[in-house]
Parts: structure tokens; sequence; C-alpha cells
């Protein structure tokens, strides 16, 4: 909205400015004195005129001191001879006439100024111009280019198994003549399946670096639409966009919002995904041939795909992507750990075991907000007591220690929770104890 207020504004600074120039080309300069008829021809009798200039009956002049003076003149045939006889210097000028290009600009401009705030208007109303009211069909997918995306698999930690399973279509897009001699085809589409924060976009986006091809990136959402049909013609456009730049990557995020079973018409149901899902099983395996285009979609909801949509020829491959083990979980903290100046103290192996069932989105928050608290401690390194803080905010919570606590209270909740230190110290076969407090974080209340 805020844009929309800034276009306009910025519309009617343009008129506002072309109004100002209009005006100043019809106002001419008009410094000069307006004197009536009568009172030129007494001037002109006593002397006082020295020049004049006749422009039909407008009269431009020049007094003997200088002063210039403009006045309008009947229709008089004896004037030209009496300035004359005066000795009054005379000139004649026919009427000026406006250009046609002026003409052209004085009748046209209202026309085109209305015009132009009409297409404005509609441009912003039909998703801000980008195509006008034939863009619905167009596909929203954004092009990563080879020579921008510098995501490798170097990035990409804590899934071996994945990176080894689509490593085959690095190959591919590589060398396909390596596999196509042999009989071979590469699987026409993989589907990543895991958690949220498990990596799922990032090794898609890895697979396109490593093998230096165009990455399509589109959401799931992105097809669906109020209209009927708009959905459909833009997975035509989005796979013909990718026959285009052949070989590519299209990497569909979040494929369950289209790509959900189709009903038997019970319970209602949405026609224009069901369309959508249609288009989308064509273009993945129908008569038309869709070589070098590779579809990798992600989802955590697996079990809501349509069944049509999980066979061999479509997603040929279920790619599951865990969540990270401890020693995945320190993989990923090194390469996180990269982009942040450390301690000397910092072991990365100490806290990949603190943080079990810690996605890699985890990970790279946990060393985030590490960095943030050293930088508000003003230190130069981030250092092991900087990722024992995130670790307790993020598990946790923040700490509240405004909160008020009579002293009887404090001494019960530290009775409290020494037993239940010592009791996890002597029992058999638990966790070690790494710390003991009683200051609340997060939802806990004293």
């Amino acid at each position: 909205m805020n844009n929309l207020f800034k276009n306009v504004a910025i519309w009617l600074v343009i008129a506002l400015v072309l109004m100002t120039v209009f005006n100043q080309f019809n106002t001419r300069q008009t410094a000069q004195s307006q004197v009536d008829y009568s009172t030129f021809i007494e001037q002109v009798k006593q002397g006082q005129v020295a020049k004049v200039t006749i422009e039909n009956h407008v009269l431009r002049g020049v007094t003997s001191d200088g002063r210039r003076f403009t006045s309008y003149a009947p229709s008089d045939p004896w004037l030209v001879s009496d300035l004359l006889k005066a000795g009054v210097q005379v000139e004649a000028k026919p009427e000026e006439q406006p250009s046609m290009l002026m003409s052209i600009f004085v009748s046209w401009f209202p026309m085109l100024l209305l015009i132009g705030v009409w297409v404005f208007f509609m441009r912003q109303m039909q998703g801000g111009g980008k195509g006008g009211a034939f863009s619905f069909g167009k596909s929203k997918a954004r092009l990563l280019d080879q020579d921008t995306n510098t995501v490798t698999f170097a990035d990409v930690a804590g899934c071996d198994e994945a990176k080894e399973e689509v490593g085959e279509l690095v190959e591919f897009l590589r060398d396909p003549s390596r596999f196509q001699k042999l009989g071979g085809r590469i699987p026409r589409g993989v589907l990543m399946v895991g958690s949220p924060g498990t990596g799922k976009t990032l090794l898609a986006k890895s697979i396109a670096g490593e093998a230096k091809v165009p990455f399509f990136s589109i959401s799931g959402s992105d097809f669906v639409e109020m209209f009927v049909g708009v959905g459909a013609a833009r997975v035509r456009d989005m796979f013909e966009q990718g026959k285009k730049h052949s070989p590519c990557i299209i990497f569909i995020d979040e494929i369950d919002a289209v790509g959900r079973q189709r009903g038997a018409g019970l319970g209602g149901g949405n026609d224009e995904r069901e369309q959508t899902l249609n288009q989308l099983l064509v273009e993945m395996d129908g008569f038309e041939p869709t070589a070098g285009v590779i579809v990798i979609a992600a989802t955590n909801r697996p079990d809501v795909l349509d069944p049509a949509l999980m066979r061999p020829g479509r997603f040929d491959r279920q790619v599951v992507v865990p969540l990270p083990d401890i020693r995945g979980r320190e993989q990923i903290l090194l390469v996180h750990m990269r982009k942040v100046p450390m301690s000397q103290d910092v072991k990365a192996d100490i806290i990949a075991r603190g943080t079990p069932g810690f996605s890699g989105a985890d990970l790279a928050n946990l060393v985030n907000e590490a960095a943030l608290f050293a930088a508000r401690g003003n230190k130069r390194v981030v250092d092991m007591d900087d990722f024992e803080r995130a670790k307790d905010k993020i598990m946790m919570g923040a700490e509240r220690r405004s909160m008020v606590m009579p002293e009887e209270e404090r001494k019960n909740t530290a009775y409290h929770e020494s037993g239940h230190a010592v009791v996890a110290k002597l029992m058999p076969k638990t966790d070690p104890v790494h710390k003991v407090t009683i200051i609340p974080r997060g939802r806990a209340s004293a």
C-alpha cells in the first residue's frame, strides 16, 4: 500500500511540473507597463516615444528614456502615418502563431494524463504491472543462474546418505552419456522427505550448484489461485521455461500444498487444486518427454501426497533427510562456525553432544545467538560461554531475572532443585548433571 501511495505521489509531482512548464509557456513575460491608447497618442505627439512594434492590434513601444510599455490600438488607419510624422521608428510583425508541437501538447495533454493514470491503476490491480492481465498464467518460479548459485555439497553437512542419493543427479547433469549408453534413465523426480529445518532446500540448491545448471525455485502454494485453471497454466509455463533452459532443476517446496490426495467427490473438494495436480502429473510423465528437466520436491507430509504422484516415472526416488546425529551436528556446527570468529576454547563436539534433537536450522540459530551474545558483551570472538548461554536460551527460553521471589520461596526452590541434582547424580545410567539453577526460564513459573 505504501508503494501505491508513493507511485501516486510521483505521478502527481510529474503532472504538477508539466503544468508549471505549460503555464510558463503560456504566460509570456509581461513585466511591461500597460498604457491606454489615448495616453499613447499623447506621448507620441509630445515626442516621448522612440520606437513602436505593431503586432496586429497590440502595440509594444519604447519611450525616449528607455522604458517599455504595451498598449492596444483600435482600428485606426491613420496610426502609422501619425507615428511616422512624429519621428517614431515603426516596426510591424505578424501575429505570433503557436507552434504545432505546443498546440498538439495543449490539446492532447489532458487525455494522455488520464490514460496514464488509468493504465497505472490497472497495472497495480493486476499484480504490480508484471505482465498485466496476461500474467495470471505465467509461472512465478524464480531462476537462480549457475553463475550466482555458489552453494555446493561442502555447505551441506549432517546428511551423508542423502548426499550420496542425489549425487547421481549431479553426475547425470554433468555427463548424461555415461548413463545413457548403458540404457540407464535418470530419475524424473526426487522427493525429499524430512522434518522442518533439516536442509531439504539447501540440499536441492547444492545439487544445482555442483552441476552448474539453472535452478528454478517455486513454492507449492504459488500454483493455487482463486481462478480455476490458473494453477495448471502456471505448471505448463514452468515446464516450458525448464525445457528452454535444459538441463535444469525445478525445485518445488512444500509440494503437499498442491499434491494432496484427490478425493472421490465426498466431503467437498478443491477443483482448482486437483486440476493443478493433474497438469503436474502429465508434465512429469506424459506423452511429451521432458529430457534434461529434473524435478525435486520437498515436503514434511509425505503421507498426504497423491499415490499417482509417488509412482515410478514421476517421483522415482524418495530421499529421507533425517535429523542429524551427533557426528552430523558436529559437521553442521563446523560449517556455520566458518563464518564467525571463534575462540580457541570452542569445541564443536561438546556442543553437538549437548544439543540432541537439533535440526540444521536450529544449529544455525544456535551459532547466530552465540554471536549475538558475544556482540552484547563487546567481545572480539565467540567463546564457549556464549554458546552455553545461547543453548540454554533456545532450549529453555530467556532468563526471567526480574521475577520477584521471596527469600523463603527461593530457599525452598533451591532445596527442591538440589534434590533433583543429587538423585540424578547418584542414580546409575542417568545423564550427567550439567547445570543447576533456580532462575526461571521461558514459560516456567516460580
